[in-house]
């Protein structure tokens, strides 16, 4: 096969991935946790071994819209923490802008982080914990990397970033999963008193030389 018929075939391949992402999506967002391959199938007008064969099983395609919710919501992190204003301003943005992503799509959150371990449709059972820690060590990790640009921590900077970056990806979760759940406050007074908890140290850091600031 030539070299533009295989792209070619790469390009289809691809875009069909995505047609049947986008599918699975509408699934989660009707029905969360629940969500199944015979549903996601339907969904896509197609038979589950085609779902399969692109994905594998269940835990493939959770992968997959794993990355691609992760992928945006970090995209919106970054945002908020480029956003106009005074670095208390820029830490309550961004715990705004993770607060609103879980609440304006819960049941995608509830996908991502409690899948369903109850076997459905003849499905194995989906082990939670295995595929929801990595994505909080992703976000971890690429907090850790925008602190450690753009603070000045010291001779340790790069161990106490990734100690703050897990530590804060740490606590939005477990705050965010527990107001989600209960809506003990509005989300006002969550940042508020989530800020406050950060404040200490992060508001005498210094900004490194040439960065955007933090």
């Amino acid at each position: 096969m030539e070299t533009g018929q295989r792209q070619d075939q790469r390009t289809a391949t691809e875009r069909r991935r995505q047609e049947l992402l986008e599918a699975a999506d509408r699934v989660v967002l009707r029905d969360g946790p629940e969500a199944s391959m015979n549903a996601i199938a339907a969904e896509a007008g197609i038979t589950k071994p085609i779902l399969y064969r692109h994905f594998g099983d269940k835990s493939g395609l959770y992968r997959a819209l794993a990355k691609r919710h992760t992928d945006a919501l970090l995209a919106t992190l970054r945002a908020a923490l480029d956003s106009p204003g005074d670095r208390r301003d820029r830490v309550e943005a961004t715990l705004h802008a993770y607060l609103h992503a879980i609440e304006a799509h819960p049941q995608v959150y509830r996908f991502l982080m409690h899948p369903s371990e109850a076997p459905a449709d003849g499905e194995k059972g989906f082990d939670a914990g295995r595929h929801s820690v990595p994505l909080l060590h992703r976000m971890g990790e690429d907090l850790a990397e925008v602190i450690a640009e753009r603070l000045d921590l010291g001779p340790d900077s790069r161990q106490v970033a990734r100690a703050w970056g897990h530590g804060i990806v740490g606590m939005m979760y477990a705050a965010g999963d527990w107001w989600l759940s209960e809506r003990p406050s509005s989300r006002d007074r969550l940042v508020r008193d989530l800020a406050d908890l950060l404040w200490g140290r992060l508001a005498a850091a210094g900004d490194r030389a040439g960065s955007p600031g933090f």
